[in-house]
């Protein structure tokens, strides 16, 4: 562009120096106002979270730093005594999480993939997405009520700790089937139309190309719904029972886990070693949490399709 060819706009901003406006006072002030409450909506939101934390760890510390905290039983301990741990109740805890995990997740994600890839459009992919989301409004107290009537009242069978799994499954179906469902949208449509172009399958072309393109986040998912039921209370108070030793009988007899050991530290040991007790099993069932997250946020991160 020549000298002659610029418009006596162009001109003036050149002689000027600036091409934008400052911003108004107005719209400076309206936007320091904004920034102000979601800076306040986040403290109120913080600050809860941190004074729990704050308070597990304060109480729950001396009890997780012991020696035998993290190897030994209730077994043969007295009441009042600062001895024993609490192996046999997170021993149950990943037993429970991990038996729902295992009929869980190949579940959820087989549903995942069938709204995805097979069901738009169609009336049972519309009932399913329903049932899908009613399942996720369900409170654990519905699904322990449930599993109660059906597995114990219903078919004659035991309290045991696969009842506690049954309920913790319907619990994280739903988690998975949505973690699996937004991660398989997030494949873009030109992968598969290419792996359709070279005369792939459908059936493969998800099993070779969308599934591990999306697997970082449905890994992700996982953990994350692991980590929403292994505190879960309901299900252990009513389905299974307490006990101080492990079980490795996974269908009969009670079998303590951290949330029922916590309940039962309270209500049968109130004092100093009861208090002792609980806040420590507190304290290790956020550790397992906090552990999954970690772990969700690893695999994403291993998983996740490398790119240059």
């Amino acid at each position: 562009m020549t000298t002659a060819d610029r418009s006596p706009a162009l001109d003036s901003i050149a002689k000027s120096g600036t091409v934008f406006h400052r911003t108004s006072t107005v719209r400076r002030l309206k936007n320091n106002a904004a920034a102000i409450v979601f800076g306040g909506c986040f403290l109120l939101a913080v600050v809860p979270l941190v004074s729990l934390l704050y308070m597990v760890i304060a109480n729950g510390l001396p009890a997780v730093l012991h020696a035998d905290w993290w190897s030994k039983s209730m077994l043969r301990v007295a009441p009042d005594s600062y001895a024993g741990g609490i192996s046999h109740a997170i021993y149950g805890t990943l037993v429970q999480a991990g038996v729902a995990t295992v009929f869980s997740v190949p579940i959820g994600i087989m549903v995942g993939i069938y709204l995805v890839e097979y069901a738009e459009g169609t009336r049972l992919g519309r009932l399913t997405t329903f049932m899908v989301d009613v399942l996720a409004g369900i409170p654990s107290i519905v699904a322990t009520l449930f599993v109660f009537g059906v597995w114990i009242t219903t078919f004659g069978m035991p309290q045991s700790a696969f009842a506690v799994s049954l309920a913790l499954i319907l619990l994280m179906v739903p988690v998975v089937v949505r973690s699996t469902e937004e991660m398989l949208k997030l494949v873009p449509n030109e992968l598969r139309e290419a792996s359709y172009a070279l005369g792939v399958p459908k059936w493969k072309t998800i099993v070779r190309i969308v599934v591990p393109t999306a697997a970082s986040g449905m890994v992700s998912g996982v953990f994350l719904a692991i980590a929403r039921v292994v505190g879960e209370t309901a299900p252990v108070l009513l389905l299974v029972g307490i006990t101080d030793r492990r079980n490795y009988d996974v269908f009969n007899g009670n079998m303590a886990s951290l949330p029922l050991f916590i309940y039962d530290q309270y209500r049968t040991n109130p004092g100093e070693v009861g208090e002792y007790r609980a806040w420590g099993a507190a304290l290790t069932l956020v550790i397992l949490v906090a552990i999954a997250s970690g772990l969700a946020a690893l695999m994403s991160r291993l998983l996740a399709p490398k790119t240059k």
